[in-house]
């Protein structure tokens, strides 16, 4: 009796998991295509965020008919116009090795490894490019940030704006590339100098507005400076040579703006 009663709990405890299992798994396929549109419209909301065009209560889909997808081969600047702008995921590229490459010695972002062809944004306004857009990711203290930074397109230098859509940094700490208040002080900043390198910095601590070179820094996150140096290096990297260079060269030869 005993051995007869303990088969048909585990019958019955076996019955209840490939239930419970075939509930799950149907529920994750009927809500894939909502989660895919709902991830597809969040990516939309923090383009536009960068862009400064985001508002609370805004048709996103509407306001995104502004901006216009292209996929752009980092070696050399150009369009990879064979290439679904629309469908590319730069992240599933880095990580297959026939579309990607292993980064170089002067990668302080530590992302070891980037595609070959990344995905940017034009922002048109009146018909002309206004803001370019470059997506940017790299290693904070606990987790590798992913962002979009706004470039003006009338110099390629001016920053319109930096967020960040993905991260696992510490809440109150290095969290705290989320706060509007910080990300409201890049606005205005320049990426490069006159003689077109890379100089923008994050301190350490905060900038000296009597600095001479002011526009070239923001300020540090209070208590968090491993990450606020790998926002630095993120930059630092993609804005060079092995990253966006090529691209925005480019651009300024045709005049983007």
């Amino acid at each position: 009796m005993l051995r007869e009663s303990l088969c048909r709990t585990f019958t019955v405890a076996f019955l209840l998991c490939v239930a419970c299992s075939v509930l799950v798994s149907s529920a994750a396929v009927m809500l894939r295509p909502t989660q895919n549109v709902n991830k597809e419209l969040d990516k939309k909301r923090n383009i536009l965020t960068a862009a400064g065009l985001y508002e609370e209560g805004i048709d996103i889909d509407a306001t995104y008919n502004s901006v216009e997808a292209k996929v752009v081969d980092l070696s050399t600047g150009e369009y990879a116009e064979s290439i679904d702008a629309n469908s590319y995921d730069a992240r599933k590229a880095a990580a297959d090795p026939s579309m990607s490459q292993e980064t170089s010695d002067l990668d302080r972002a530590s992302i070891k490894r980037r595609a070959k062809n990344a995905s940017v944004y034009l922002v048109y306004k009146r018909d002309r490019i206004d803001k370019v857009i470059l997506p940017v990711h790299g290693m904070g203290l606990w987790s590798t940030l992913y962002g979009f930074l706004a470039l003006d397109a009338a110099d390629l230098s001016t920053i319109k704006g930096l967020v960040f859509y993905e991260h696992a940094e510490t809440p109150g700490l290095g969290g705290e590339v989320d706060n509007p208040a910080w990300k409201a002080l890049w606005k205005g900043k320049q990426a490069f100098d006159a003689d077109g390198k890379v100089a923008i910095s994050v301190l350490k601590g905060r900038v000296d507005p009597a600095d001479t070179e002011v526009r070239f820094k923001v300020d540090g996150l209070s208590g968090a400076t491993i990450t606020s140096r790998g926002v630095h290096h993120m930059l630092h990297y993609w804005l060079s040579a092995d990253g966006y260079g090529p691209y925005l060269d480019r651009l300024k030869e045709q005049g983007a703006g």
